[in-house]
């Protein structure tokens, strides 16, 4: 078989064979192909797309380019949540207590997060003692024993996605749907989950702008999942402004906690249910989403998901105290309130904007070898919809440097007021089956 053959075959518009996507993934990942031909393939297969076979082998191949993590001796139905990323997407921590209280079992494999903030690991390391480097065994024990545990990922997890990602971000390929859907069910295959609940997000926060780019590529990833034999649903959610009201790492770990309290943002707390809601579905521990909401919502009334909260973090060497003393966790030396400069009504807070402000701040990276303040960040007060005095704090900027002109300039810039009273966005657009 020549690489020059399955371009060419690829260029003309038709569909490859499990063989060929197999031999282009194994030479790729070896070395034994160049970067110019895989961008060559990559290109077309921007232009010409793929099948739903296509997209599932080339799934398949990534996946097993490298571990596959192997949950067997984990009790019950394994299910996992990948965001399609956002600003102040304090889902996963959560997710995890809450639908592990209701005995699903969550054992996810995470990443450290590059841009607006930190990942689910930095944001788990806000915590004092709180470690993610566990051994396999360990990790399968704790998840048996607590149904939950969170491990930062393998560094041989599929060697095909991030040496293919690579390229394509310097190829001009990166916004191919079946290229994105594969990338980001490949990982989801390798960490091992029976079934897998996806949060993609559209918006200006959110990778996919618009419902229509956000629904393609949920249906391309349910698509891919049930081809694989794994239960998949997708849940089209808004990133047009900010989720929640914390954006930092020990801020969103403060505002989970709050919120397993019930005492969280309402976004926050409606968007957890309903993606922890398809996941006891999907764990076999409710027969329909009402019935999963109704044993989440008592979890959280009764303490349950809070205590289960509570024996994660100490199983992971983390101090549980931190669920009452929130003084426990990092603090930025600094509270400055970003004041209104008009009267009115909050009419946009432009997601991917506030989220550059916190990284400028040091909540995120700009690059791999960033360093990452876990203390700051920025508190909303307000969200879309909310009406504001002049003078009133919109915002209030955690940080820890003195000078932050720039920072309030793009803030200013990220928020608008206007005078007609204005509703706060959808929060749930879909659901993908």
């Amino acid at each position: 078989m020549r690489m020059y053959d399955v371009i060419e075959k690829k260029r003309d518009g038709f569909a490859l064979t499990r063989e060929e996507i197999d031999f282009f993934i194994k030479g790729y990942t070896e070395g034994d192909i160049p970067d110019y031909q895989a961008s060559a393939l990559c290109m077309a297969i921007y232009f010409q797309g793929m099948t739903e076979e296509e997209r599932v082998y080339l799934t398949l191949a990534m996946a097993h380019s490298g571990d596959v993590i192997d949950l067997s001796n984990i009790e019950g139905i394994k299910v996992d949540k990948h965001s399609t990323g956002g600003v102040g997407d304090t889902t996963t921590l959560v997710l995890a207590p809450l639908v592990a209280s209701a005995g699903v079992p969550f054992a996810k494999m995470s990443g450290r997060g590059l841009g607006h903030t930190g990942g689910t690991i930095d944001k788990l390391e806000a915590i004092p003692g709180f470690s993610v480097e566990l051994q396999q065994d360990d990790f399968i024990r704790l998840v048996n024993e607590n149904k939950l545990a969170v491990v930062g990922q393998s560094g041989n997890l599929t060697p095909a996605d991030k040496k293919l990602y690579g390229l394509r971000d310097v190829t001009a390929t990166i916004s191919s749907i079946p290229l994105i859907a594969s990338s980001i069910m490949s990982k989801k295959l390798a960490a091992g989950a029976d079934a897998i609940v996806l949060d993609v997000k559209t918006g200006a926060g959110a990778f996919m702008k618009t419902k229509d780019e956000a629904v393609e590529l949920a249906e391309a990833m349910v698509s891919i999942g049930k081809g694989a034999g794994r239960k998949t649903i997708a849940v089209i959610s808004d990133m047009s402004q900010p989720l929640g009201r914390a954006i930092g790492n020990a801020l969103e770990v403060k505002e989970a906690i709050q919120t397993l309290k019930g005492e969280g943002p309402e976004d926050l707390l409606d968007l957890s249910l309903e993606l922890g809601s398809q996941m006891v579905v999907l764990g076999g521990k409710a027969s329909s989403t009402k019935e999963a909401r109704d044993i989440l919502e008592q979890n959280i009334d009764n303490g349950k998901a809070l205590e289960t909260f509570r024996t994660f973090v100490k199983a992971q060497g983390g101090d549980d105290r931190v669920a009452e003393d929130f003084s426990l966790l990092p603090a930025a030396n600094h509270q400055i309130p970003f004041l209104a400069r008009e009267s009115g009504y909050i009419s946009e807070i432009i997601a991917d904007e506030i989220g550059t402000s916190a990284m400028m701040l040091g909540a995120g990276r700009a690059t791999k070898e960033s360093s990452i303040d876990l203390s700051v960040g920025i508190v909303l007060h307000k969200k879309v919809g909310d009406y504001v005095k002049e003078g009133e704090p919109i915002l209030t900027i955690h940080t820890n440097q003195k000078e932050i002109d720039e920072v309030k300039e793009k803030l200013a810039h990220s928020i608008s007021v206007q005078q007609e009273q204005v509703k706060a966005p959808v929060l749930i657009h879909e659901v993908i089956t």
